[in-house]
């Protein structure tokens, strides 16, 4: 009888041991599941959507990846689940990569959007600097703009400040040949002939202001 009762309670542990692996490696699939079901999730957003909600999105990918690799380390069998915990992770890395090489973009865009508003007024329009938005009408108040605007912060312009003040500059320049065969009137026209004497001298005394103070400062 004692030993019936002995064997009884051996495999009684047995079977318990044994649920609470089973439960323990079920614990672990699941989490491993929500984990790769929200990579799989995230990674069919647009683009746009994925920018505008990345600190949640990452936030939420820190901790189901947490949860996942805790469950991970308490299972019985590893070697599937870890191969595909590896695969899920690799996913979003390349997908994270993607997506922050886009916000980049946008973010750089986005400051030379607002820089060039500040230096064009804010009937900017960002056409890759071909300025057909500018015509016979606005021509002189977007010149006025952009001479103003570089008097009022000469003083803060680093060397590559200027040149790029430079470019877009005569990319305005360009538009205004076509502008003045469009029915620019003398008046303005001799108005913006003003505004380009005043710039000339403003642009290389400042310019060349600015690479001796960077010259001045690489030597320290």
């Amino acid at each position: 009888m004692k030993n019936l009762k002995f064997t009884l309670a051996l495999a009684a542990t047995a079977v318990m041991f044994a649920a609470c692996k089973d439960e323990k490696q079920e614990k672990a699939q699941k989490s491993l599941d929500t984990y790769s079901n929200y990579v799989d999730s995230v990674s069919n957003i647009t683009k746009e959507n994925a920018i505008e909600n990345w600190a949640t999105i990452e936030s939420d990918y820190t901790k189901l990846k947490t949860d996942a690799e805790v469950s991970l380390a308490n299972a019985t069998d590893k070697t599937k689940l870890q191969a595909s915990l590896d695969t899920t992770s690799i996913k979003y890395e390349e997908f994270k990569t993607n997506i922050l090489t886009e916000k980049e973009k946008l973010n750089e865009n986005n400051s030379k959007t607002s820089k060039f508003k500040a230096l064009f007024g804010a009937g900017y329009v960002d056409d890759d600097m071909k300025f057909n938005w500018v015509n016979k009408d606005n021509i002189l108040s977007v010149y006025e703009t952009f001479v103003n605007t570089v008097q009022k912060n000469k003083d803060s312009y680093s060397r590559e400040d200027w040149d790029e003040i430079k470019l877009v500059y005569e990319a305005l320049d360009s538009r205004k040949n076509t502008v003045e065969k469009e029915g620019l009137s003398s008046h303005d026209n001799n108005k913006i002939a003003g505004l380009k004497l005043k710039f000339a001298p403003m642009y290389t005394v400042n310019r060349i202001g600015a690479k001796s103070e960077e010259n001045a400062e690489a030597k320290k």
